[in-house]
């Protein structure tokens, strides 16, 4: 062990116990090597079924439409004159085609703000004691959340859930899935 004294001009080096040194390199230790648990920890993840993803869906989608019910309320008490457009009736039938792709639009964008906000639990999953985690088990990003919203989004997304084990597109292009937190010990 060096000590370093300082004073006004110089520094003085002292050497202290300079056979601690010496013992210190030719020192063995019986130290034996365990696995670091915390590294080699894989969780066990137990894909929910179709029937809790499908209840999922149902409890998402009827709070999804009482909020844009208890909105268009807000909105019509607020501006009248801006709910207008929506509620005149198109013939044609183009407008209920438009307002559908809109409403899978703000449905993914609703379901990715929701998944963020709860760490992959939606209100149906908080029900059900579901959740959606990566594929390694860890919690799911605000990028995923949001790419798993918008992956329901697309037309007949619905029924890319159909087929055992149920993995539907926004689980494959998002490489996540949806664990039942009863069964799995995931975080």
């Amino acid at each position: 062990m060096t000590l370093f004294i300082h004073n006004e001009r110089n520094y003085v080096k002292i050497n202290i116990f300079p056979h601690l040194k010496k013992n210190l390199t030719t020192m063995q230790t019986n130290e034996t090597t365990s696995p670091d648990l915390i590294t080699t920890y894989e969780p066990t993840l137990i894909r929910a079924d179709a029937g809790k993803r499908f209840l999922n869906y149902i409890i998402d989608i009827v709070v999804f439409y009482i909020l844009i019910f208890l909105i268009a309320i807000l909105v019509a008490m607020i501006a009248p004159e801006a709910l207008e457009s929506f509620v005149e009736e198109d013939s044609s039938g183009d407008a209920a085609i438009g307002e559908r792709l809109i409403s899978l639009l703000l449905y993914g964008i609703y379901m990715g703000i929701i998944e963020t906000i709860f760490k992959g639990k939606s209100i149906g999953k908080f029900i059900t004691r579901t959740r959606a985690v990566n594929l390694d088990g860890s919690r799911i990003s605000a990028g995923t959340a949001f790419g798993r919203g918008l992956s329901r989004a697309v037309p007949f997304a619905a029924f890319s859930a159909f087929g055992s084990p149920c993995n539907p597109w926004q689980d494959k292009w998002t490489n996540s899935m949806v664990i039942d937190e009863k069964q799995s010990d995931a975080v």
